[in-house]
């Protein structure tokens, strides 16, 4: 386990930006250093341990991008077109029988290994076949329709980076240096639970004053895309000791313990004293809307993380606190959140040096133009908010009133896990 120092998260400010807690987290968060190795059917979403310098060339040998006939730039008709007597043929997966002589082509499939001699490609449709001739047009360029060895990627350089997490396309690029293991970081290991006497799990008896809790199963959904190994602890009812008890046991056996519920300062939000009763906390007030409490400190050196009760505050407090520390405690190159320039399509008022996050569905306008249109209710509470939206947009602390009209940033819920 990543063992970290009990004033790892002190800040002296009385409101944290969230660049500020994104830049404290990266900066001080250590990373495990466990290694393990899987094959690629499994490596998708997983953080590369190490860099990978390319095992071969790709492509591995020079070959035609077209189907076609091949011929020596020598042969290249100049001024008007010619007939070549065709004497070979070449299809993906083959060679050619021997060199290509000159005044000569060879018919030639995509993929397929250019013949020794050859180095340009006419495309099919663009010759006309004459009995065992070819008649080539003039005017294309020596090389044309050739893909050479290495075009893609000469061997020997860097092609996947350490701390990289690793996309479909990577796993692609993986198994053509015919590779079929690689080494990751292993996962990193979260225990999750819900604090308050107000909750009950789906599937067991709710009281009139309970709602069932849905937050945690949210949070371990969005860990579970992150690739961490997830501990369901449940709900933890609002006893201080109870509380203490459970994060002293996971502490050791975890790398992150994550909470929501029970952060704020009301007498029956029991997180807080429990917390320093086994380690240390830093109270975090961040600059955000939603969210603003969120707790995080370090249990036996291990960090803990309390998110807000409400489920949207919960959401966007996830992103831009829970993310980023799941990122450094595996040792993942930082993923910065860029947001898509769109159309705002509502109004929009809000106090200056917050950061705030507004639900939106997209549509297009009339002129074709990507518009984000504003939930027409709000609150922190509402799940539907969540569910019937496509994302957020992003409302830097500068920034105090929005009209339609103005470019906006938005970030789709996709991008955000």
């Amino acid at each position: 386990m990543a063992q970290l120092s009990d004033d790892c998260f002190a800040f002296g400010g009385p409101m944290m930006s969230v660049d500020e807690a994104v830049g404290l987290i990266a900066t001080r968060v250590t990373s495990v250093v466990d290694v393990e190795t899987v094959t690629l059917g499994r490596a998708d979403g997983r953080i590369l341990a190490h860099e990978i310098l390319a095992p071969l060339p790709l492509p591995p040998f020079t070959n035609s991008a077209v189907d076609g006939y091949a011929v020596s730039s020598r042969d290249l008709p100049q001024k008007e077109e010619q007939a070549i007597p065709v004497t070979g043929r070449v299809q993906a997966g083959s060679s050619a029988s021997g060199p290509l002589k000159p005044g000569q082509a060879t018919r030639i499939f995509t993929g397929a290994p250019m013949p020794e001699g050859a180095d340009t490609v006419f495309m099919q449709e663009d010759v006309r076949v004459e009995g065992d001739k070819v008649v080539l047009p003039a005017g294309l360029k020596p090389g044309a329709n050739v893909r050479p060895a290495g075009e893609d990627i000469p061997s020997g350089v860097a092609a996947l980076h350490a701390g990289q997490r690793l996309r479909p396309q990577d796993v692609a690029l993986a198994a053509a240096f015919g590779l079929t293991r690689l080494e990751v970081v292993r996962r990193i290991r979260v225990a999750v639970f819900s604090t308050g006497n107000e909750l009950a799990s789906p599937g067991e008896a709710r009281a009139a004053a309970q709602l069932f809790d849905s937050n945690r199963f949210m949070l371990m959904a969005m860990l579970s895309r992150l690739g961490c190994e997830v501990s369901d602890l449940g709900i933890i009812r609002d006893d201080r000791a109870s509380l203490a008890r459970a994060l002293q046991e996971v502490a050791g056996s975890h790398d992150l313990i994550l909470t929501t519920g029970g952060v704020s300062t009301g007498e029956e939000d029991h997180v807080k004293a429990s917390v320093e009763s086994v380690g240390r906390l830093v109270l975090w007030r961040m600059a955000i809307k939603p969210g603003r409490p969120v707790a995080m400190g370090i249990i036996g050196g291990t960090p803990f993380i309390g998110l807000p009760g409400n489920p949207v505050a919960s959401f966007v407090t996830f992103v831009h606190v829970v993310r980023p520390t799941i990122l450094a405690l595996s040792g993942a190159r930082p993923e910065p959140l860029l947001p898509m320039p769109v159309r705002a399509a509502f109004s929009y008022k809000k106090k200056i040096s917050r950061r705030e996050y507004v639900r939106v569905s997209l549509r297009k306008g009339a002129d074709g133009v990507l518009e984000a249109e504003k939930f027409p209710r709000e609150g922190a509470g509402l799940l539907s908010s969540l569910v019937d939206t496509d994302g957020l947009v992003e409302l830097g602390e500068e920034v105090t009133l929005i009209e339609p009209g103005q470019t906006v940033g938005f970030l789709s819920y996709a991008s955000l896990v």
